[in-house]
């Protein structure tokens, strides 16, 4: 009997401490903070609410998205980055995952200072593309995986709703030329292949003033 509750204690303790070694450990926020303070804050803002239309905003974007980007932007094994960025390269290049988990932490963490829409022309195609696609040219509704709000989905799509009209335009077109191929599927590739200028535009522009 003795031996049995000695065997049990055992492998009780092994299990625990086998859970322990498992656990995921806690990103340090305080590093990312001073990280992005005078690394990222320059382009991205310290909060991560960039002031530069051309730099995303990552203020409150999701932390799984924010990590999958910083590692695509460094090359592995002596292959070509998945997406290539010759600023971001070298800035992701001396990255290690801690560093990513800690920095996509922190910046989800933050609360985003959203833009607005601005062309008052084009909203209504916007809207139109954002909430019902065009079913008959393949292209479907945007808020399908980015949501009503632009919200996003967790680890899949990214929070567009508040970003830069002009960065996310900037995106889709490199998307459209191929010059992006970072996404799942080529689902992004396919869908921006099908949409015209004033259209790309539009969308983004509307996207801007989501919340």
């Amino acid at each position: 009997m003795i031996k049995r509750s000695l065997l049990l204690s055992l492998l009780l303790a092994a299990t625990a401490v086998q859970a322990e070694e498992k656990a995921p450990a806690q990103p340090d926020l305080a590093k990312a903070k001073m990280t992005a303070e005078q690394v990222c804050g320059a382009c991205h803002g310290a909060d991560g609410n960039s002031q530069i239309p051309t730099n995303p905003k990552l203020a409150g974007q999701h932390p799984e998205y924010l990590a999958k980007q910083l590692k695509n932007f460094k090359s592995v094994d002596g292959k070509p980055a998945e997406r290539a960025n010759p600023v971001m390269g070298g800035m992701a290049a001396p990255l290690s995952d801690d560093d990513i988990t800690g920095l996509a932490a922190y910046f989800g963490s933050q609360t985003l200072k959203p833009e607005a829409a601005k062309n008052k022309a084009s909203i209504e195609l916007g809207q139109k593309l954002w909430r019902a696609g065009d079913l008959k040219r393949g292209i479907p509704a945007c808020a399908a995986c980015h949501g009503p709000a632009g919200a996003g989905l967790p680890a899949q799509f990214p929070r567009i709703g508040g970003q830069f009209a002009d960065y996310t335009e900037a995106q889709l077109k490199a998307f459209r030329a191929g010059e992006r191929a970072n996404d799942p599927a080529k689902m992004m590739r396919t869908i921006a292949l099908k949409m015209t200028d004033p259209e790309i535009k539009a969308v983004s522009d509307f996207a801007a003033g989501l919340r």
